[in-house]
C-alpha cells in the first residue's frame, strides 16, 4: 500500500473537492463532487451527529446513487449548504430524474464550531452560499488546514482542520479520506507533537515524528466541550464497484482509523460519522478479499488524514486553542 500522485482523496478518479470559507465568521464548507453520481452510505458512530439525506443511503431504500457529498460547519445552521450545492447542481442538468424534474442527491454532514470566536451575528444564515462557492472551486487539487468546513475546528486542546490521504492497494484499487477534524478528544499524544496515527504514516506526511516513546496513559479524560460542540465528519472513497452494502460496511470499517487517530473518539459529545463514496471503476478482483482489503485501507487512509487536518492547520489571529505548527514546529 502506497499514498497516490496527491496523497489526496481526488487520488479516486472522477471525484474532485472544493473549499469556501469564511474567515470572520471562522467557518466553512468542503463538497465532494463525482463526474457522475456515485454510489454512496454511511455509518454514524457518534452521540450527537447533525446530517441530511442519511436515511436515504441505507441500502433497501430506492436511490443508490449521490451527486455529492457536503461536510460543514455551522451546526445546524451548516446543513443549508447541501441547498446551495443542490440549486447548483440542478441548474447543471444533474439529479436523479422524477418525471420531468431533476432532484440532486445531496447528502451532507454538520459540526459545531459556534463558539471559535467569529463573528456569528449574521442576519441571513451564509452557508447556502458557501455551499455554492465550495462546489464552484472544486478541483483535483485542494487546500488542508483551516480550509473549508475544517476553518474553524478545534480538538481538545490543539486547533483542528481538513485533512485527506489516499492509498494504491497492491491490486490496483485506489482508496482516499476526507476529514473535518472538531474533535473531543486529542490528536496528538499527552503533551508531546507525536500523533495518536503515526503508525499508519507513510513517509513523513505528518512529520514523521514516529510513535510517542514512554507514554504512560494518565487519568481518565474529562471533556473540555460541552454536550455538542464536537464532531469528526468524514469520507472515504475508492474507485472499486461496490454495492450500497458494500461501501457501508466500508464506512464501518472506517470508524477504526478515528479511533486509533483520536481519543478518545465516538463520545455522547461527539456526531463522528464517516461516508463512503464508491465510483465503480475498478470491479473487485476476488469479492470476498477486496471488501476486507478495502476497510483495513479505509481506515488507514482515515488515522492518516486526520492526523494532517491538525499537522497542516495553520495558526491565524485569534485562534482560541493554538495550532500544532505554532506550537512544535521549530
Amino acid at each position: 500500500m502506497r499514498p497516490g500522485p496527491r496523497n489526496l482523496i481526488t487520488d479516486v478518479a472522477g471525484l474532485t473537492v472544493g473549499n469556501a470559507e469564511d474567515h470572520g465568521i471562522r467557518t466553512g464548507v468542503t463538497v465532494l463532487l463525482g463526474a457522475r453520481p456515485f454510489v454512496s452510505a454511511v455509518h454514524v458512530m457518534g452521540g450527537a451527529p447533525g446530517t441530511r439525506e442519511t436515511d436515504l443511503l441505507a441500502p433497501d431504500k430506492l436511490v443508490q446513487e449521490v451527486d455529492a457529498l457536503v461536510l460543514s460547519g455551522g451546526s445546524a445552521f451548516g446543513l443549508d449548504a447541501a441547498s446551495g450545492v443542490a440549486d447548483a447542481l440542478r441548474a447543471e442538468g444533474r439529479g436523479f430524474p422524477v418525471g420531468d424534474q431533476l432532484v440532486p442527491i445531496v447528502p451532507g454532514a454538520i459540526l459545531f464550531d459556534l463558539l471559535n470566536g467569529g463573528r456569528k451575528d449574521w442576519a441571513e444564515n451564509p452557508y447556502k452560499a458557501l455551499g455554492r462557492r465550495a462546489l464552484d472551486a472544486a478541483s483535483a487539487d485542494f487546500a488542508l488546514g483551516a480550509a473549508g468546513a475544517g476553518t474553524g475546528a478545534t480538538t481538545d486542546r490543539l486547533k483542528g482542520g481538513l485533512g485527506s490521504a489516499s492509498a494504491v492497494l497492491d491490486c490496483g484499487i485506489t482508496v482516499g479520506a476526507l476529514v473535518a477534524v472538531n474533535a473531543l478528544g486529542s490528536v496528538t499524544v499527552g503533551d508531546g507533537p507525536e500523533f495518536w496515527a503515526a503508525p499508519w504514516e507513510l513517509g513523513a506526511e505528518f512529520g514523521g515524528l514516529g510513535p510517542a516513546r514512554g507514554f504512560v496513559p494518565g487519568l481518565e479524560p474529562e471533556p473540555k466541550k460541552r454536550l455538542g460542540e464536537a464532531t469528526t465528519i468524514a469520507i472515504v472513497a475508492t474507485d472499486a464497484a461496490l454495492t450500497q452494502a458494500q461501501a457501508q460496511r466500508m464506512a464501518t470499517a472506517a470508524h477504526d482509523g478515528m479511533a486509533r487517530a483520536i481519543v478518545p473518539s465516538h463520545t455522547p459529545f461527539d456526531g463522528d460519522l464517516v461516508f463512503a463514496a464508491a465510483t465503480g471503476e475498478r470491479p473487485l478482483v476476488d469479492p470476498v478479499t477486496d471488501p476486507f482489503r478495502l476497510g483495513h485501507a479505509a481506515a488507514s487512509c482515515l488515522a492518516r488524514a486526520i492526523a494532517r487536518a491538525v499537522y497542516e492547520a495553520a495558526p491565524a489571529e485569534g485562534d482560541i486553542v493554538p495550532a500544532w505548527r505554532a506550537r512544535f514546529s521549530r
